[in-house]
């Protein structure tokens, strides 16, 4: 395995949702705790999975593997991670200031900006300082998908050229001087980042056109970072063996059509190939099998027939009829919830119906993904640079007249780094409550990110309105409008595998906890409606039958499967 070669202390592993971030760098750590390194792997996906890939409870400390000596794990956990950083800020002042100044300072520290410093200063300590991880040979991240990746692997340049350009001790976090008191610790981040010989980051991909331009561009925005110790892990290659299948050997074609075609930002780096494996690599016993050189073929006990699905086109025509409001497909990343989206909003324009199709990943390929766009279907994508430009220019002029000095403290304010998650969930809302007049489709980012962006939707709305009340129709309309099922569907994506399944069904309860409900949940990518002879492929299809009929029995009152397609949806 050419990235396990010459290894420095310090792996990232990421890429789009989907590829096996989690599942090569779980067995990456067993391998190393294998050969009697300790090992601590550390995941920051607010959507992490990594308690059910190695058959342990986690917690936002280090806790030993069960049955991997040498191993430990830690779950970074927003939610935990704000709340410690609010205790941290505030206790101190209880009982010494007013009850009022103390309330005053939660309500400034139960923002949006909180949720995502407290993480990042989770993050930053097992990084950059040595006594967070002491007795420990190696530290292992597996990271989100990539766009809430680069997001986190930015931020501490970005909060350090923050404190340092900051002239009036104040920040959307309160008082400056709680994160000056880090500011040393940033800078190592940034240093240790760009440390060849103590960081190195592993790009996980698949041979997948979508994904390995993904991969393409993150590799080019990490250089951008000074990240320049990156390898290349591509992830379950399929070889056909029975080429009288021709599903088999479309699967075949298509890999390695898209591999023919690597960018060439990919190709100059290091590589290495991991095969398709017929058993998923969840599990102690999944893993210990991940980096065999051939694609294990076992068999299925106890064969379950798979469940048919309910017909797709029966949702379109309820959605063409009502003629407005939202669709959403939300799910794990690399599930298709981008392909999905398109192909809904392609019907649904085929249709003579106004409809929008956007997105709020910041990775997301919706143009690819929507080919071509008759005139009726408008194409956008929620673009964070764009969003943060518009905001400031709309708070700035909010703000009416203001004195050098008054905008010179505004301008400052402006430039923290907690105003792209600010302008980012303004323009959801904005995007959402402009669906009274036409169908919008709305393909989100991966899981985590996603909850994170509805279950802050209160305090977001606090941020917005003490920045400005232009548009606070857009954010206080926004929950009862996703709260409406004639108005809002939100279809939950999976894949017929049990990590997609179980993490969507996770999904479901966040949004049961904010009072949404989904219309249903798309199964993408199944062999099940499939006839398939390879050998590899027909003890999948075997595998398959058995979350169908989880999500059928247990997850969906609507349950819609869409068969792999060679061309994609």
């Amino acid at each position: 395995m050419e990235f396990l070669s010459q290894l420095p202390r310090v792996l990232f592993f990421t890429g789009k949702g989907g590829v096996g971030k989690t599942s090569t760098a779980c067995a990456t750590a067993m391998h190393q705790a294998a050969s009697g390194e300790r090992v601590l792997l550390v995941s920051t996906d607010p959507a992490s999975n990594i308690d059910e890939v190695l058959e342990t409870k986690l917690s936002g400390s280090p806790t030993a593997v069960n049955h991997v000596e040498n191993l430990f794990a830690l779950n970074i956990d927003p939610r935990a991670a704000a709340a410690a950083y609010r205790a941290k800020e505030i206790d101190p002042y209880r009982g010494v200031l007013p009850d009022a100044v103390v309330e005053n300072m939660e309500e400034q520290l139960s923002g949006a900006c909180t949720l995502e410093i407290a993480a990042f200063d989770a993050f930053t300590e097992l990084l950059a300082d040595d006594k967070a991880t002491e007795g420990f040979d190696r530290v292992i991240f597996d990271t989100a998908p990539t766009g809430h990746t680069l997001r986190l692997l930015s931020l501490p340049k970005a909060w350090t050229g923050f404190v340092d350009d900051n002239s009036t001790g104040t920040s959307c976090l309160g008082p400056l001087a709680a994160l000056e008191k880090q500011t040393a610790l940033y800078a190592r981040a940034v240093e240790l980042l760009a440390n060849e010989s103590h960081t190195r980051l592993v790009l996980v991909t698949r041979p997948d056109q979508a994904a390995l331009k993904e991969a393409a561009r993150s590799s080019s925005e990490l250089l951008e970072l000074g990240i320049t110790n990156q390898h290349l892990v591509i992830n379950g290659l399929f070889e056909a063996t029975d080429l009288s299948d021709p599903i088999a050997v479309a699967l075949a074609k298509r890999s390695s059509a898209a591999l023919a075609e690597m960018p060439a930002q990919l190709s100059q780096l290091p590589q290495t190939t991991i095969p398709m494996k017929a058993n998923p690599p969840v599990g102690l016993q999944g893993l210990a099998e991940f980096f065999n050189s051939e694609g294990s073929v076992l068999s299925v006990s106890d064969e379950i027939a798979a469940p048919e699905g309910d017909d797709l086109r029966t949702l379109v025509e309820e959605l063409a009829q009502s003629g407005r409001g939202v669709v959403m497909t939300m799910g794990k990343g690399g599930v298709g919830k981008t392909s999905v989206a398109a192909m809904l909003a392609r019907q649904l324009a085929s249709k003579g119906l106004p409809v929008t199709l956007t997105t709020t990943d910041p990775a997301a390929h919706v143009q690819d993904a929507a080919g071509e766009v008759p005139a009726n279907l408008l194409v956008e994508r929620i673009d964070p640079v764009a969003e943060i430009e518009r905001y400031k220019n709309d708070v700035i002029r909010d703000a009416g007249e203001l004195d050098a000095d008054g905008l010179a403290l505004l301008e400052e304010d402006l430039r923290s780094p907690c105003i792209e998650e600010i302008a980012v969930f303004q323009a959801f809302a904005r995007t959402v409550y402009q669906a009274d007049n036409r169908i919008t489709v709305i393909d989100t980012a991966p899981t985590g990110h996603t909850i994170l962006l509805l279950d802050a939707a209160q305090s977001y709305h606090r941020e917005v309105l003490k920045r400005g009340d232009a548009h606070s129709d857009e954010v206080s309309g926004l929950l009862p409008r996703l709260r409406d099922p004639s108005f809002t569907r939100l279809l939950i994506c999976t894949l017929p595998e049990a990590t997609p399944v179980h993490e969507a069904a996770d999904l479901q309860e966040d949004l049961a906890r904010a009072e949404i409900k989904p219309a249903g949940w798309v199964v993408n990518q199944a062999l099940a409606p499939l006839d398939v002879t390879d050998p590899l492929l027909v003890t999948r299809k075997q595998r398959e039958a058995k979350y169908l009929k989880e999500v059928r029995e247990q997850h969906a009152e609507s349950m819609y499967v869409i068969p792999w397609q060679a061309e994609g949806l």
